[in-house]
């Protein structure tokens, strides 16, 4: 069975080089402007909240442990990170429409309202940044940023992930189609290191 080491000298190490090294820029440039948007909008909402919010908008109503194994992370984060969603009316508890007794969180239009306002921001930012892009390019490096994302969310929970044509990503991964996570944003381990409400 190859090594780490053998797997890495298989590619140019100078190019890995740079690619780690713009990485690195990158997530310190994205914490720095945490692209939030622009204008009065500009950081209005945090990271874990947008992914929260975008999740229900996407998957529809859910309950805590639904949610949090569909973005990787323990349920107590959800719950800690939810609360303050519900509290200013984002999101709201309603009773599971075939189980009674079970309660899950559903987007509430105001809370969708919220959440369209930031994603007209920030595609605002994405059109500025990518200025002078041509669509392929834009369409291409989301697709590439999809399956970096995603190959980098499967080795953090060690799981196998089959993709297109038999693709891999890092550590030999096959790489998926791109995920709710993954598209809105960053993968299943940054919602635990970001914590907050909506406001």
């Amino acid at each position: 069975m190859p090594t780490s080491q053998d797997m890495t000298t298989e590619f140019d190490p100078g190019l890995l080089d740079a690619l780690q090294h713009q990485v690195a820029v990158f997530a310190r440039r994205a914490e720095q402007t945490r692209l939030g948007g622009t204008g009065q909008l500009r950081n209005s909402m945090d990271r874990a909240a947008y992914l929260l919010l975008n999740r229900l908008d996407q998957e529809g109503p859910m309950g805590v442990k639904a949610l949090a194994a569909g973005m990787g992370i323990d349920s107590s984060t959800v719950t800690r990170q939810v609360a303050p969603l519900v509290d200013t009316g984002l999101v709201k508890r309603t009773s599971h429409p075939e189980d009674g007794r079970a309660v899950v969180l559903q987007l509430s239009p105001r809370g969708l309202a919220r959440l369209e306002e930031v994603r007209s921001s920030r595609r605002q930012l994405m059109v500025e940044v990518t200025e002078g892009w041509t669509p392929d390019e834009r369409e291409s490096f989301c697709t590439l940023l999809t399956r970096f994302n995603t190959a980098l969310s499967a080795r953090q929970s060690g799981h196998t992930v089959h993709g297109p044509a038999g693709q891999t990503g890092a550590a030999g991964q096959p790489v998926t189609a791109p995920t709710a996570e993954t598209a809105a944003g960053s993968g299943g381990e940054d919602e635990a290191e970001a914590e907050g409400g909506a406001e």
